[in-house]
């Protein structure tokens, strides 16, 4: 069989099955949950970014790590970033301002972590995001240096969410994003 046959077969496989590059990674204890951004809107985290604000407060209480970093910028015309929002959303229900890292000028997965890098640099990270998209997200840390396990969050996600996030997740461990 050639080649580009094979290559052929595995991402027809991909496409068919969504989940197929899902990833249910464990933690050990770690010194930074990361969340990455997802919409707000005026101030306020979308269902998504808030199921993954939930997640990583579940996390922080379980004492997974004593430190959260939540990422995201704005939009054009936005008043608030979503790590601004997703920070205000946290310290709201008892997470101190001293325990969390506001990232509020990325606007890609890529940035989210490239931004945070240096803070936490040295330590283990648990990434928060949905399941389609913590494959990517691993992938892209490692790429970066950070050593990084995830949490995905679960939920009722599109088929098409998932084929994209397959593709671009196959995509960023050949280094094409």
């Amino acid at each position: 069989m050639r080649w580009w046959m094979g290559l052929a077969i595995v991402v027809v496989g991909l496409m068919l099955s969504p989940k197929a590059v899902s990833s249910a990674t464990t933690h050990s204890q770690a010194q930074w949950i990361v969340v990455l951004g997802a919409a707000q809107y005026n101030g306020q985290p979308s269902p998504i970014f808030k199921n993954r604000l939930e997640a990583a407060l579940a996390l922080y209480r379980q004492k997974a790590a004593p430190k959260i970093a939540v990422t995201g910028g704005r939009k054009p015309g936005d008043n608030f970033s979503e790590g601004q929002t997703g920070c205000r959303f946290l310290m709201g229900r008892g997470v101190p301002r001293s325990a969390l890292l506001c990232e509020t000028s990325s606007r890609s997965t890529w940035e989210n972590l490239s931004n945070i890098r240096a803070r936490v640099a040295g330590g283990r990270v648990i990434i928060v995001t949905d399941e389609p998209h913590l494959p990517r997200a691993l992938i892209l840390a490692a790429h970066l240096g950070i050593r990084a396990s995830g949490h995905a969050v679960k939920g009722e996600f599109a088929t098409a969410y998932w084929q994209r996030e397959n593709w671009l997740a196959l995509l960023a461990r050949v280094g094409v994003w």
